[in-house]
């Protein structure tokens, strides 16, 4: 598993964001649903705001039910990180993410099957083999160098982390 831990200071979350329910496999047709009633202009837009790691256009969850039931309610955000300082457009919904540890998961493969695979490895696999444990805050997937359709990507997970 390629896996690095980062220490992030304070950043924000902004986008859209929706409640959708946790469909734990395969793509979720209401963050599909939310991403394409989006206009094209609104994702360019969004990702020049962007401004802080993690990079690009995210995926993010926040709210998550903590045994990750199925069907339970979460938000999505669709959106970029900025730094606290940086002036949001109104109309945007924001998360504000306190500074804390992170683990970084780099995946490349199908999406959103690798992602969703690296997070089951990491649940049954990395943390109980690593000193640290999740803490409350959002759920991140940072997607670089997706094919057109967005089938296969190279993708960030980040997921938060205390020690254990």
């Amino acid at each position: 598993m390629d896996t690095r831990i980062v220490d992030h200071p304070e950043f924000r979350l902004v986008g859209h964001a929706a409640r959708v329910p946790l469909i734990g496999h395969g793509i979720n047709p209401h963050i599909q649903q939310h991403i394409t009633a989006l206009p094209a202009e609104e994702h360019l837009r969004l990702k020049a705001l962007g401004n802080t790691e993690p990079s690009g256009l995210l995926a993010v969850s926040d709210d998550l039910d903590p045994d990750y039931a199925e069907g339970s309610e979460l938000t999505y955000l669709h959106g970029v990180a900025v730094s606290p300082g940086t002036p949001v457009p109104g109309g945007l919904d924001i998360i504000e993410v306190p500074a804390g540890t992170w683990v970084v998961i780099r995946t490349t493969g199908p999406h959103p099957q690798t992602v969703q695979k690296a997070w089951a490895t990491a649940a049954a696999a990395w943390f109980p083999s690593h000193p640290w444990c999740l803490r409350p805050g959002p759920e991140i997937v940072a997607a670089f160098e997706p094919t057109n359709d967005f089938s296969t990507a190279t993708c960030e997970l980040w997921l938060p982390v205390e020690p254990a």
